[in-house]
C-alpha cells in the first residue's frame, strides 16, 4: 500500500527558508518520479517541482531559483528546500507519486502540509 506522509509545514516570515519532507512507503521508491504540488487558499492545484528516480529535476517558473527538490532513495525520502519565501507561496504542499517518469500521471497523493508565509 502506497503511503506518502509530508511534514515540515509551519508559519514562516517572508524571506525565510523551510524544508519540507515526505516519507514514502509501499513501493520501490527509486523507480518512480516524485512531485511536489501545492494549493493556495481558494485556488486550484499548482505543480511546483518534479524529480526523476535518477535525480533529474524540474521546476515551475514561479519557484525556479528559490526552491530545490531532492530525494534520498536509501531512506525513501523526498524533500523540498524552499528559500526566499514569499506570501504567495502560502499553500498546502502535497507530495505525489507518478505512474513512472516525470511526464506520467500522478497516481498517489499525501495528505499535505500547510506552509504559511506571513509577517
Amino acid at each position: 500500500q502506497v503511503q506518502l506522509v509530508e511534514s515540515g509545514g509551519v508559519l514562516v516570515q517572508p524571506g525565510g527558508s523551510l524544508r519540507l519532507s515526505c516519507a514514502a512507503s509501499g513501493f520501490t521508491f527509486s523507480s518512480y518520479s516524485m512531485a511536489w504540488v501545492r494549493q493556495a487558499p481558494g485556488k486550484g492545484l499548482e505543480w511546483v517541482s518534479d524529480i526523476s528516480g535518477d535525480g533529474r529535476t524540474y521546476y515551475a517558473d514561479s519557484v525556479q531559483g528559490r526552491f530545490s527538490i531532492s530525494r534520498d532513495n536509501a531512506k525513501n525520502m523526498l524533500y523540498l528546500q524552499m528559500n526566499s519565501l514569499k506570501p504567495e507561496d502560502t499553500a498546502v504542499y502535497y507530495c505525489a507519486k507518478r505512474d513512472r517518469g516525470s511526464t506520467t500521471p500522478i497516481l498517489y497523493w499525501g495528505k499535505g502540509t500547510l506552509v504559511t508565509v506571513s509577517s
